[in-house]
């Protein structure tokens, strides 16, 4: 049964990729499937890096263990973000999703649906899903399944349930292997959201999302034991689809620090690890190690709180910050090479690099601003959250140094541990600048830029908006071929120099490593993995 979801996963890649390498929005081929002899983060593409193809038969049984970015506040994609930083991991092997992203052919392709097609204005969808696919509870993942997990997304305000609504005007199941999606809006990249949240089916038997929620998937695992704070245990599901996993568990570790994940990971504490900064990078590519990379623009970035009664709801505020801010500068001083610092949304490496600038450093025309806001009785102290990285922290104390120089106060606060940065940013909303990664992906970034940038987002965390770039994100979206995207990616580098949403530091790249040992690891979007077919030798 393994090998025919492989070969049906790579025959199955889905119309709409097909139609966008024709019109040139693809990565071009030499892009593809990573670097394999990569020793840099600028050598770093999309893909697998240093992956050798194992040896022999795969082992059965053991338990591999991951340390996590992040803990996930539920295992509930109506309620966590799908990405490798705040759960990704134990979600996409818990309800698997219906399609993935496959960095190999730069495209969507299917996962547990069987097949997907689009009308020739991208507003219709049909997907078709596997005959026999189950609930771990063992009741069937039918057309009705899906339509109820995704409508329950929906009404729960998923993360990214602000694009859904916004888009999805219906779903209709003509028979029980028949999914049709009726979108208000061209939408040629509509299938990624099938990668993500809105992809991963949660059985009607798991209940409503909050207290009482069972998480119930048809992922390769099942949840097993969940020691808040320390770690969470994922149980081989016999009965999944693609075939039994060859490994009998999967623990997910949870640690105060990046460092700290690195360091036990050295000490083979863990077989996998997680890192995105620059250094941490660096450091595991010169060891030769294993892993999967996705490359994420204006992933170093600064939010700024602009809700009412906060000093960034003021434009002079904002503006000030930006002007005030030297991307060059805090890259020096938190990993050694100003390379890594970068203004504009979308770097020379990126394929949605356009020639519109980053806004301009210009500590002078700050101080005015400053001056001017503080005449006005609008509040120039700002409080700046930030993670307790040490490289996080020399770019928080230089960053501090740069503001403080044209006029404002700022109280910078090191959180004890990211989890309690997302906190605080995220949910407490209690900060003027917070430490943050909108991590806008090559393979799609609409989705986020939509999340973080558009008023219908449901990840602005007190972020400013605009009607001017709704209207520019919305063209993004509708747009058919790359020139048009190019153009509308132009004029919102435009109109985020404009409206100062976040000021953005640079780009990291995300890369989940793991020991020689570790085979079968299978990468999806926003960084996730699945393990269904992974084993330890």
């Amino acid at each position: 049964m393994r090998s025919n979801r492989r070969a049906l996963v790579r025959l199955g890649a889905v119309a709409a990729a097909a139609a966008l390498l024709a019109t040139g929005c693809a990565n071009s081929g030499d892009s593809a499937g990573g670097d394999s002899s990569a020793t840099a983060v600028a050598d770093l593409q999309d893909g697998m890096v240093n992956v050798a193809e194992a040896e022999g038969e795969p082992v059965e049984g053991g338990e591999l263990s991951f340390a996590a970015y992040s803990e996930p506040k539920a295992v509930d994609p109506a309620k966590t973000i799908a990405a490798v930083t705040t759960g990704g991991l134990e979600l996409v092997n818990v309800y698997d999703s219906l399609m993935r992203y496959d960095t190999e052919s730069q495209s969507v392709v299917p996962q547990m649906a069987e097949g997907l097609t689009h009308s020739d204005d991208y507003r219709t969808w049909t997907m078709t899903l596997r005959d026999g696919v189950e609930f771990s509870d063992g009741t069937p993942l039918d057309a009705a399944a899906v339509k109820a997990s995704q409508e329950r997304y929906a009404q729960a305000k998923g993360p990214e349930a602000g694009l859904w609504t916004a888009n999805v005007a219906g779903i209709s199941t003509p028979d029980e292997r028949t999914v049709v999606y009726e979108l208000d809006k061209t939408w040629p990249e509509f299938d990624v959201m099938l990668t993500s949240g809105p992809g991963m089916i949660v059985a009607p038997s798991a209940g409503p999302p909050g207290e009482g929620f069972t998480p119930i998937g048809a992922g390769p695992f099942t949840l097993g034991e969940w020691r808040q704070g320390e770690s969470m245990t994922l149980k081989a599901n016999p009965d999944y689809w693609g075939g039994k996993p060859h490994l009998d568990a999967v623990k997910v570790v949870y640690m105060p620090t990046m460092e700290v994940s690195k360091e036990t990971f050295f000490n083979d504490g863990v077989d996998m690890t997680f890192v995105r900064e620059p250094d941490d990078v660096t450091e595991l590519l010169g060891k030769n190690l294993p892993g999967y990379v996705n490359m994420t623009s204006a992933a170093n970035t600064y939010i700024i709180n602009a809700a009412p009664g906060r000093p960034g709801s003021d434009p002079r505020v904002r503006k000030a910050i930006q002007l005030a801010t030297d991307p060059s500068v805090l890259a020096q001083r938190a990993y050694g090479d100003p390379e890594y610092g970068e203004s504009e949304l979308f770097p020379e490496y990126s394929r949605w690099h356009t020639d519109a600038a980053g806004p301009e450093f210009d500590p002078e025309r700050a101080k005015k601003l400053v001056a001017e806001a503080k005449a006005d009785g609008v509040g120039t102290t700002l409080v700046s959250i930030n993670s307790p990285e040490q490289a996080r922290q020399q770019q928080a104390l230089a960053l501090e140094a740069q503001l403080e120089a044209v006029g404002f106060d700022v109280d910078t606060k090191i959180m004890p541990t990211i989890g309690d940065q997302i906190r605080v940013i995220g949910s407490e909303r209690n900060y003027d600048l917070g430490a943050w990664g909108l991590s806008y992906r090559e393979s799609d970034p609409f989705a986020k830029m939509f999340d973080t940038m558009h008023s219908g987002g449901k990840q602005l965390y007190g972020m400013s908006t605009s009607p001017e770039m709704d209207v520019l994100v919305d063209q993004f979206q509708t747009a058919t071929d790359k020139d048009a995207k190019l153009q509308a990616m132009a004029q919102i580098q435009q109109q985020v120099n404009e409206d100062v949403p976040f000021i953005n530091i640079g780009y990291f790249a995300e890369y989940t490593a793991w020991h020689d040992n570790v085979h079968g690891v299978e990468g999806s979007s926003n960084s996730m993995i699945l393990l269904g077919d992974a084993w330890k030798a």
